[in-house]
């Protein structure tokens, strides 16, 4: 029973050698990594600053960016934010801050790909027999496969799949922290203008009240206009809790204060700038599953592999087997032919969605744009009526309420023109979130 116990020692001591040898060597490397909650996030005197993550960089990264048309695409690309605007001073201050979740299924990805492109080589592992309660045997086992039927090609493909998916994920999840973004500035802007408008009718409710005062006028007319002035100061009030409200959210997901920045910019984005991400990761998801079908045929068919044994009673061999063929097979094997072409047809599919949001977008850039342009005829028309009113009633010739009417309707226009024009602003920030153009590739 002691001699026993000995050899099952070794042979543990043999096992845990073999994974040792085959295990990560760079410790250290990896433990500081852990060590670091956010990768990639470099901390500096003043601040945190976003730094390429370079955790993962190898020959076989370089040779999969050089290969892989998808990620050249998405580094290629360059934002359309205007460099030093106050668009981009907000995008920037946020994706500084972006804990980047997506970058980690990305560089997961692409340590996957690395260990699928040496998939061809000869897998070593140990084998460990009982022959008796006295005798335990441990070999080392050598396996090459020969021929699988493209099992093992159709694992490297999915694998580089597999990192063009998430790539795309990446630069999805930046462009929608930043659209978010850039959508709660322009709401705050939006708030700050509105209620920065002329809106005071405090003089009309004085003038109004010493006219009933004296006897000249009605007391409904002053309710009227005291009403009028209630709900001005509640349009005010809320326009300032809503500027509040979207600079405290932009705040929470910036590196920096932002509350300070102004300036609204006109985004110059067209349909063509750029492939639609959507189509983009459809792509790469149809490779991924062409690849995944690939790997389903072999799986239904034979294939041979060469096995050698070191050790006790070694020698080598060769292996041929695996799947069972049957009578349904064949249907087998065609269902998958068909999950392949279903993922073209995803492809065609979401290049239809994207092309049909874009043009949608693009109508509606273009009437919120025309809107805001006679908007700001009308509000320009209806001042010089008000400024008209105004004359007329200081010579006695118009009552105080047809000048409330007259700035009730300048007030609309005002209203109506701001409105329009960040209505306008923030269809082009959603068009610029679908091209994917809201940060540049080679940063992201």
């Amino acid at each position: 029973m002691g001699h026993y116990l000995v050899r099952v020692a070794v042979a543990t001591t043999v096992i845990s050698g073999l994974s040792s040898c085959l295990a990560d060597t760079n410790a250290s490397s990896f433990v500081s990594r852990l060590k670091s909650p956010i990768a990639g996030l470099a901390v500096e005197d003043n601040g945190p600053k976003t730094t390429a993550f370079a955790s993962t960089t190898t020959t076989y990264d370089d040779k999969l960016n050089a290969e892989s048309n998808v990620i050249s695409s998405l580094v290629a690309r360059q934002s359309a934010l205007p460099t030093g605007s106050a668009y981009d001073q907000v995008a920037s201050a946020v994706l500084a801050a972006n804990a980047r979740s997506a970058e980690s299924e990305l560089r997961s990805a692409r340590l996957r790909a690395e260990a699928s492109s040496k998939n061809w080589l000869p897998t070593v592992g140990p084998s460990i027999s009982l022959t008796s309660l006295s005798d335990v045997i441990v070999n080392l086992v050598v396996d090459q496969v020969l021929f699988d039927n493209g099992r093992k090609k159709g694992e490297r493909e999915f694998a580089k799949a597999d990192v063009e998916v998430a790539a795309v994920a990446l630069a999805q999840d930046t462009n929608d922290r930043a659209a978010t973004s850039l959508e709660l500035y322009l709401a705050a802007a939006e708030g700050r203008e509105k209620t920065a408008l002329a809106k005071d009718m405090a003089h009309f409710e004085y003038i109004m009240s010493e006219r009933v005062r004296g006897g000249v006028s009605d007391m409904s007319d002053l309710n009227i206009i005291r009403q009028k002035l209630s709900e001005i100061r509640a349009s005010q009030t809320a326009g300032r809790e809503a500027t509040r409200s979207a600079i405290a959210e932009l705040n929470a997901m910036s590196v920096q204060p932002l509350q300070d920045v102004r300036g609204v910019t006109t985004l110059n984005v067209a349909v063509t700038d750029a492939q639609p991400l959507n189509v983009a990761k459809a792509e790469a998801e149809m490779t991924r599953s062409i690849a995944a079908a690939k790997i389903e045929r072999a799986g239904n068919l034979p294939g041979v592999s060469l096995s050698g044994t070191v050790g006790k009673n070694g020698g080598v061999g060769i292996n041929a087997g695996g799947a069972q063929l049957g009578f349904g097979t064949g249907a087998r094997l065609k269902a998958i032919e068909v999950a392949a072409e279903s993922a073209g047809r995803r492809v065609s599919q979401a290049n239809e969605d994207s092309n049909r949001a874009l043009r949608k977008l693009e109508s509606q850039i273009a009437a919120k744009t025309r809107q805001a342009s006679e908007a700001s005829g009308l509000t320009a028309q209806a001042k010089n009526n008000l400024d008209l009113f105004q004359a007329q009633y200081k010579a006695g010739q118009r009552q105080v309420m047809d000048v409330v009417g007259v700035y009730e309707t300048f007030s609309r226009a005002q209203e109506a023109e701001v409105t329009l024009k960040f209505e306008a602003a923030t269809l082009r920030v959603e068009m610029a979130r679908i091209l994917g153009v809201l940060a540049d590739g080679d940063l992201i």
